[in-house]
């Protein structure tokens, strides 16, 4: 169905007679006009224009138009695109030829115009002045991609030595490795083996040092391998390590590994591996003498290599660069030296001797009096008892206690005569644990528990007695927890319920008086736990702590979902409201706070008695 102006909507001219034709171009081209004339600088208009122009035939107002376009900006590159691609479709070569001529004098940068220029004379079989094409794009020192149009255009026309002309040209303006590289893999491809060495050696001797791409090197050797010349490419692998730093070289190293693996011997390997990782260690000792970290990869790295002089000498050289400062902090890396240096001597020397010097020499050399390290202690301890010397074993960690005690000593000693089943022993040292920390709960429940665990229950008992009396403690809570599960695991209720009691009256903690519920639930029913309830209720109600209420609240009608009276707690749940305060800076805070129906009411109930009182004082008046 045609529209009012006289045109479908895709713009073609309905099928008519000559003059409406002619009355429908007429009124089209005044609507373009119209359009242009009112935005000039609209590419757009003018290209709608001119392809209007070209669906009816009209090649020279389209060309026309395309003219006048340029005329508003002659740097519009869609506008060059277009207006070739109508002269290449309609088969005008040489306007579209004159055309691509203006757009790369007007922009030189663009390399759209080249590529397309380029194209069209090559699809008009006209080689040569595609060549001549690329030949005067080159000139603008383009980037890496457009050399490899060219060099691809002449090979597709097989001109080895052109292509060697544009190598020639490209790594002068790009002296880049991987154009070296392309030009070297040419050369394999069309040349010989003397001409991909010279273009491998003239990269070396462009790029120089400061340049040098480890890739170009590893190209390099791996030819060489492809011609089997073996000690060449061992001869490139060597000089490229000799020259290039270890950060810009891993890629090299590890295909030098390869290399070797395929054509080398396997201990000519392994020493050039070790020689290279030694001659960095070495360095970054040298620059800080105390990187502890770097001593340790160096030890572990001959012991590797497995020369025990090497070794020995790492090590000595790294225990005697001990800290300058008494702080802990620094000292935690270099005892690990010493350890490393103990394990070496017991488990790969097998000389125990040595490693039970190593171990007094590390003991001797760190300031119990300011700290000490329990790993150490731990470890010579086990030292001895692996060489079945028990006393040893039990003096090193007794005389660790004396100078320096600490947790993890006693434990460690604890362990030790846990596992030599001495329980006397064990008693004694977790009393002295508990003597030198009296505060460590963790202490006083592993106590109770190896006492349970002998069958002691009434020694057991006793530990958590004397536990729950002391002033301080670290963690209450996981005392008193583990009390009630031994009083439970043995069925005592009434000592539980007890226990519950006596904890009540030190904490109104909710999860307290919760666990109690759960007890009576479980023991003697729903009544003993609502009691627990409602007292927990009215604790928390007169300490104020709201939040903890209505946790306490939630678990009394989890409870009472089950058959109980749920009504009766649901009337004393809260209400949620939002309410402000005053912050220490003078700002607001909005906060949710929680009623409660008592508070409610109680307030009420104030407000009532004021209100009697004021009627009492009028009428006195």
């Amino acid at each position: 169905m045609a529209e009012p102006g006289g045109y479908n909507q895709s713009g073609r001219a309905p099928k008519a007679n000559g003059e409406e034709l002619s009355d429908y171009q007429m009124r089209r081209r005044r609507e373009f006009e119209e359009g242009v004339r009112r935005n000039r600088s609209n590419i757009g208009e003018w290209l709608r224009y001119a392809t209007w122009e070209e669906s009816q035939q009209e090649i020279a107002r389209s060309r026309s138009i395309y003219e006048r376009a340029l005329d508003v900006d002659a740097r519009s590159q869609t506008v060059y695109i277009k207006y070739a691609e109508m002269e290449m479709k309609n088969k005008n070569i040489n306007l579209a030829r004159n055309l691509f001529d203006r757009a790369v004098t007007v922009l030189p940068r663009v390399s759209q115009f080249w590529y397309r220029f380029a194209y069209m004379e090559e699809l008009v079989d006209n080689v040569q002045g595609a060549r001549e094409v690329f030949d005067r794009w080159m000139q603008w020192e383009p980037e890496y991609e457009a050399w490899m149009a060219f060099i691809k255009f002449e090979q597709r026309y097989k001109e080895v030595q052109n292509v060697r002309g544009v190598f020639e040209r490209l790594v002068f303006v790009h002296p880049e490795p991987k154009a070296w590289l392309r030009w070297a893999q040419f050369e394999e491809t069309n040349g010989d083996a003397d001409s991909v060495r010279e273009v491998f050696g003239r990269a070396i001797d462009r790029l120089g040092e400061e340049h040098m791409d480890q890739h170009v090197f590893i190209s390099f050797a791996k030819f060489e391998v492809r011609m089997r010349e073996h000690e060449r490419a061992r001869a490139i692998y060597k000089y490229a390590l000799q020259r290039l730093p270890r950060a810009q070289s891993q890629s090299l190293y590890n295909q030098y590994t390869v290399f070797e693996k395929q054509f080398g011997d396997t201990n000519e390997v392994e020493e050039v591996v070790v020689r290279k990782r030694r001659m960095q260690y070495e360095a970054m000792v040298k620059r800080d003498p105390r990187d502890y970290d770097a001593w340790i990869d160096f030890a572990k790295l001959e012991e590797s290599a497995g020369d025990r002089d090497r070794i020995r000498d790492v090590y000595e050289r790294a225990v005697a660069e001990h800290p300058t400062t008494a702080e802990k902090d620094v000292w935690r890396r270099y005892i690990y030296i010493w350890l490393f240096y103990a394990l070496y001597e017991e488990t790969q020397a097998r000389d125990v001797d040595r490693a039970r010097q190593v171990y007094g020499a590390a003991l001797d050399l760190i300031p119990h009096e300011r700290f000490t390290f329990g790993k150490l202690w731990h470890q010579y301890a086990w030292f001895e008892i692996r060489q079945g010397n028990v006393d040893k074993a039990r003096r090193a960690l007794g005389q660790a206690l004396g100078r320096c005690p600490k947790n993890s000593l006693f434990r460690s000693y604890i362990n030790l005569e846990l596992e030599l089943r001495e329980f006397d022993r064990v008693r004694t040292l977790y009393t002295k644990h508990i003597e030198f920390n009296p505060a460590n709960c963790a202490t006083w429940v592993e106590f109770a528990r190896f006492e349970s665990a002998l069958g002691e229950g009434t020694r057991a008992r006793a530990v958590y007695e004397l536990a729950v009396e002391q002033p301080t403690l670290d963690m209450p809570e996981i005392l008193w927890k583990a009390y009630i599960d031994f009083e439970l695991e043995l069925g005592h209720t009434d000592r539980v319920r007890s226990l519950y009691e006596r904890l009540l009256k030190l904490t109104d903690h909710v999860k307290v008086w919760i666990s109690r519920a759960q007890f009576e639930l479980d023991t003697q029913g729903q009544e003993a736990a609502r009691s627990v309830f409602e007292e927990g209720d009215g604790r928390l109600r007169d300490v104020g702590r709201k939040e903890e209420r209505l946790a306490l609240l939630e678990a009394w009608r989890s409870m009472e979902s089950d058959g109980g009276d749920i009504e009766s707690v649901e009337r004393r749940m809260p209400t949620r409201v939002r309410r402000r305060r005053v912050l220490d800076d003078g700002s607001m805070e909005e906060y949710f706070d929680y009623v409660f129906p008592d508070d409610t009411q109680g307030s009420r109930f104030k407000l009532l008695a004021k209100a009697h009182m004021w009627k009492q004082t009028q009428h006195s008046e």
